[in-house]
């Protein structure tokens, strides 16, 4: 708005209303300016934190739908019993070998005195079988030695009568001889040459001579009838004929194979075949060792023995009865067998308890997992090894846990359930499935950082980092094989 002015006014107001609107053009300048500054900086920040991004998003694959899984294992006791005590409760942390439970030992003590008394028992029935087998160990020589003995005393016999054969032959001749001086003496006592004394002695030594050929005679029927041969033999044969195997079939020799038969059946000694002649089956128990040493064959008779095996057998039996029972009455301590933290306790003192039924659990620290639902869009670049972030919002991203992809489960949360959909109506409606990946924790501490099963976690798949560990870059993992032993080169 102009200022009218007088003609008598001075210059200086004039000059003063005519420089007033200089600063008012300026300020629309810098604001212009600050603007674009403003711009600038929003530009360069959203160039350097937005474009990281945008690459890492193209670069990496995530889901919201993951959760920390582990390994859960159920305490029960071992055997049957009341409770005695109770020394952990829930939340409680425990390492492996911590007592947990106690039962009442004494019923499992009793056990154990009984069991030892058994064990007691069958050892001193093992030193009295150890006896028994000894003295059948005698018995088995004495019959070993008597059948020796049967078959010596017929071979005797045989000769015998062989001897007495000889000595009948040799009275023979004596009685022809005496025969003959008879016969001689009697034509001479006519012609008074040989007087009647003479005649009388040579009839006397005729006399003796046919009674010692019928004696050695008989003694010869003697010796066949004790070996169970006829007296008289057939025409043809000759009185010191027997037959030939008559040492292994006579009654005697027979009577002592079967008493060492029986004893040494005793024993665990069978022959093998019970038509085996005497001889035979001596021969074969001599073969039982390579030089024939009857200590060392016996020896090995006694560690064979049945008896002593069964007496054995049973001091075994019984000091497995009470190692069993030792074992029963360690059970009443019930112990944790991983490092982990319980929980569901559901057993107070006083409840009796059945084996196999479960106390408490025990949830571990150590061997836990990421199962992640990946979209089955997602999986197109998922391979085992693949380095995984992993962000959890119980610690608020403060702390990013580092892990391993280890594998693809073989099949979708769908197909593995207990009732899975059926589709047969036809009435489909295509959905996108999750598929279960589980991702190892690498480098975690429990002591330090713990993680608990059930909580949410947020993975992230750096697929620009090549997969590395075992089975690496596979779908599917390979069990490990266990090197093949090489034998040593002789």
């Amino acid at each position: 708005m102009e200022t009218e002015q007088s003609p008598g006014a001075p210059v200086a107001k004039t000059v003063t209303s005519t420089e007033g609107p200089k600063p008012a053009a300026k300020a629309p300048s810098k604001r212009r300016r600050a603007l674009i500054v403003a711009a600038i900086v929003v530009g360069i920040l959203l160039l350097v934190l937005g474009v990281p991004r945008v690459i890492r998003a193209f670069n990496t694959v995530s889901t919201d739908d993951a959760y920390v899984n582990g390994y859960v294992t159920f305490v029960a006791p071992r055997v049957s019993g009341q409770v005695a005590r109770v020394l952990v409760d829930n939340n409680n942390r425990v390492k492996k070998g911590d007592v947990l439970v106690e039962l009442d030992p004494e019923p499992y003590q009793v056990q154990v005195a009984i069991k030892e008394a058994a064990l007691d028992a069958a050892q001193a029935n093992l030193v009295v079988a150890d006896a028994s087998v000894r003295g059948l160990i005698g018995q088995t020589r004495s019959n070993r030695f008597k059948l020796s003995r049967a078959i010596e005393d017929v071979d005797n016999q045989v000769q015998l009568i062989a001897a007495r054969v000889a000595t009948w032959e040799q009275e023979k001749a004596t009685l022809v001889l005496a025969q003959q001086e008879f016969d001689r003496s009697e034509r001479l006592l006519s012609t008074r040459v040989v007087s009647q004394e003479e005649y009388d002695e040579r009839r006397e030594a005729l006399d003796v001579a046919k009674a010692q050929v019928t004696q050695a005679l008989q003694n010869i029927y003697q010796a066949r009838v004790a070996l169970g041969l006829p007296a008289q033999v057939p025409e043809g044969k000759k009185l010191s004929d027997v037959p030939p195997d008559l040492d292994q079939t006579f009654s005697s020799v027979r009577q002592a194979q079967a008493d060492l038969l029986q004893s040494a059946a005793q024993l665990g000694i069978v022959p093998s075949s019970y038509t085996l002649a005497p001889q035979e089956m001596l021969d074969e128990f001599y073969r039982r060792d390579p030089t024939g040493d009857l200590n060392r064959i016996y020896a090995e008779v006694i560690k064979n023995a049945p008896t002593l095996k069964q007496a054995q057998t049973s001091v075994m039996e019984a000091q497995r009865d009470l190692d069993q029972a030792k074992l029963n009455l360690r059970y009443c301590t019930v112990v944790a067998e991983i490092d982990g933290v319980i929980s569901r306790r559901n057993v107070n003192p006083g409840n009796n308890l059945q084996v196999g039924q479960n106390v408490m659990a025990i949830n571990s620290l150590r061997d836990i997992w990421i199962d992640a639902n990946f979209k089955e869009t997602q999986l197109r670049n998922l391979r085992i090894g693949q380095h995984v972030d992993l962000e959890l919002d119980m610690y608020g991203g403060k702390h990013t846990f580092e892990g391993r992809i280890s594998g693809f489960t073989y099949g979708t949360g769908s197909t593995l359930a207990l009732l899975p959909a059926q589709n047969a109506t036809g009435n489909f409606v295509k959905v996108v499935q999750r598929l279960p990946v589980r991702v190892d924790l690498l480098n975690y501490d429990p002591e330090k950082l713990p993680l608990f099963a059930g909580l949410s976690v947020t993975p992230t798949v750096d697929l620009g980092i090549a997969p590395s560990g075992p089975n690496a870059g596979q779908y599917l993992q390979q069990p490990e094989q266990p090197a093949a032993s090489v034998s040593p080169t002789p």
